[in-house]
This record gives structure tokens, C-alpha cells and sequence, in this order.
């Protein structure tokens, strides 16, 4: 550790990237390298699992969106600091809190209803989204968050079911290669 405080001050920011990925980084060096001028340092430290909860909270509120996706990224944010990235104004940001298998159920909940369909569309994808949101997003008006949540393996199979009349449609759509109109009903 002796080795990477001192490579943390080096001149070259590569270098200090690098340190701030590093597993064995202390806290001391990644809380140094966390105020670095240099942002890709920031987002090593933000992707780094072994950041304390207290320097990714810092980095949360880091004036540039790449270090603010870092934290989100990060499958050791804890579920208070990814439900303050839920609001953020960066779109992608919030696709990535969607995403991140530590967001909680009642912070997906609430990106279930963002204004952005890829947000929608990740909420979607999430193995954690509660049946209730998948249930809701199952009717959006985009087809590919609709689709997202057929493809959910933990969406409830009785959600999923047609009933014989719907099933008869589809399949005759199906059988005459009709797939424009195939995507209005899925």
C-alpha cells in the first residue's frame, strides 16, 4: 500500500488511474485521488468495489456525469446513494441506476415512470424490478421496454399467458409472416 500511495502522486494521470482501480488501494489513497483534477481518476475510484459508501456519496455530486455514472455503475453503491443518482438530470445516469442489481425495488418503482423510454427500457431488463412495476411497464407505449419485460425471467408466467382468442390471432398473424403488425400487439 506504501507503493501505491506513492504511485498516486505520480505526474502522469494514467498512472493514478490505475492506482485508483487497484483492489489494494487504502482509503486514504483512494479519498486523495478522489479530489483529483483529472476525471478519469475520479470515475477508477467511483468503479473501484472497495470505495467506502462515504467517498461515493462525495463522488455522487461530482460536477461531471462520467464520475457520477462510475458510482452508479458500482454494484457496491449502496440503495440511499443510487435512489439520489435515480434523480439525476443525466438520462444515462439513471439507465445505469436502472440497471444496477443494488437499486431498490421502490427507487426502480419510481424510474419505472421516467419520461425517458431507455430508463423505462432498463427498468425493464432489471431481474429486481418488482411484478408489480414489470405489470405497469408492461403496458408502456414503447414496444422495446414491452418486449424488455416479456424477456424478464422473473416476470410472472401467468402474466405473460393470452387468452385462446388472442392466442388464435396471434398465430394466424404469425403463420402469414405479418411481422409489422405482430409488433403492435407484443
Amino acid at each position: 500500500q506504501e507503493t501505491l500511495a506513492i504511485l498516486a502522486t505520480d505526474e502522469n494521470s494514467c498512472v493514478r488511474y490505475w492506482v485508483a482501480q487497484h483492489p489494494n488501494a487504502s482509503q486514504e489513497t483512494l479519498s486523495i485521488l478522489a479530489t483529483d483534477d483529472d476525471r478519469s481518476v475520479r470515475w477508477g475510484v467511483a468503479q473501484n468495489p472497495n470505495t467506502s459508501q462515504e467517498i461515493l456519496k462525495v463522488l455522487a455530486t461530482d460536477e461531471d456525469s462520467f464520475v457520477r455514472r462510475g458510482v452508479a455503475e458500482n454494484q457496491n453503491t449502496s440503495q440511499e446513494i443510487l435512489k439520489v443518482l435515480a434523480t439525476d438530470e443525466d438520462w444515462c445516469i439513471r439507465c445505469v441506476v436502472a440497471l444496477n442489481q443494488n437499486t431498490s425495488q421502490e427507487t426502480l418503482a419510481i424510474l419505472a415512470t421516467d419520461k425517458n423510454r431507455d430508463v423505462r427500457w432498463e427498468v425493464s431488463r432489471n431481474p429486481n424490478t418488482p411484478q408489480e412495476t414489470l405489470s405497469i411497464l408492461a403496458t408502456d407505449e414503447d414496444y422495446d421496454v414491452r418486449c424488455a419485460v416479456a424477456r424478464n425471467p422473473n416476470y410472472e408466467k401467468q402474466t405473460l399467458e393470452l387468452s385462446s382468442v388472442q392466442y388464435d390471432a396471434l398465430k394466424k398473424l404469425i403463420e402469414s409472416g405479418q411481422d409489422e403488425t405482430l409488433k403492435g400487439i407484443l
